[in-house]
């Protein structure tokens, strides 16, 4: 059985962690460096950084970031936010980051997919998909680019397809409609998404307890489950959840 990893999401606005709701609104959450030594202690199993200001300014606060955390974090950890270019995911992969995940970019050329599987493997590629149910009730779900402010028209099950095909690793799936919710993962959406999907898929939006990480699995089918606000603001530590999952029958890695 394939071990679920789980893994805390730090979003990055200019050198501070923060967290908001449905893309907004967002609060404050600590240092990024100090968040990430923590939920390594922790026995998270990967980090994801997201640069969500991803100004020119943003991007070099962000390598520092990267450079600092490499330093002291010994788990895998993916970065994205502003990464448009080879040049650009190369800064972030020397600095110290395993992977990138790219959104904006990918959709706006998704040529940079298949440049970025065919220079650094495609197990360094993460193809982040921010998604939301269409107004017209049919089961869709459409993909959602600029941080989540600029409708696409892209079909999410579609798109997800065409990026796999052009080397993508991994698919880091949100919800924008439950993103900092806490009401739960949109575990139709997961299952709808997912059933094609061919590389693991991470859920991502919406988390607020314990029970909503283990049905991301059990009921959404992901192969990863990601999460902030449980984490960051003191509701659960990263062991308390992963002995949630094992009772639930999932298996999950050993804190090393």
């Amino acid at each position: 059985m394939k071990s679920v990893r789980i893994i805390p999401c730090l979003d990055v606005d200019n050198g501070r962690v923060v967290k908001g709701v449905n893309f907004l609104e967002l609060r404050d959450a600590g240092d990024p460096v100090e968040l990430a030594a923590h939920y390594d202690n922790q026995g998270a199993d990967e980090l994801v950084f997201l640069d969500i200001a991803a100004t020119p300014q943003a991007q070099q606060t962000m390598i520092n970031v990267v450079y600092k955390t490499a330093e002291q974090v010994f788990i895998p950890f993916t970065v994205g936010g502003g990464i448009r270019s080879l040049e650009d995911a190369r800064k972030i992969l020397r600095a110290g980051a395993d992977k990138v995940s790219v959104n904006t970019a990918a959709i706006e050329r998704p040529e940079l997919v298949t440049e970025l599987a065919e220079e650094f493997g495609r197990q360094c590629v993460v193809v982040a998909v921010d998604a939301k149910r269409t107004a017209s009730g049919l089961g869709k779900f459409e993909v959602f680019s600029h941080g989540g402010r600029t409708a696409t028209g892209l079909d999410a099950k579609d798109w997800i397809e065409e990026v796999v095909q052009r080397g993508a690793g991994e698919i880091l799936q949100t919800s924008m409609d439950k993103d900092g919710t806490l009401d739960g993962f949109d575990l139709e959406m997961l299952r709808e998404l997912g059933s094609e999907c061919s590389v693991p898929l991470i859920a991502s939006g919406g988390a607020g307890n314990l029970e909503h990480l283990a049905a991301g699995v059990t009921e959404g089918g992901a192969d990863a489950v990601l999460a902030a606000s449980i984490f960051h603001f003191g509701d659960h530590t990263i062991s308390e959840a992963k002995q949630h999952m094992k009772d639930a029958g999932i298996s999950v890695r050993p804190h090393q």
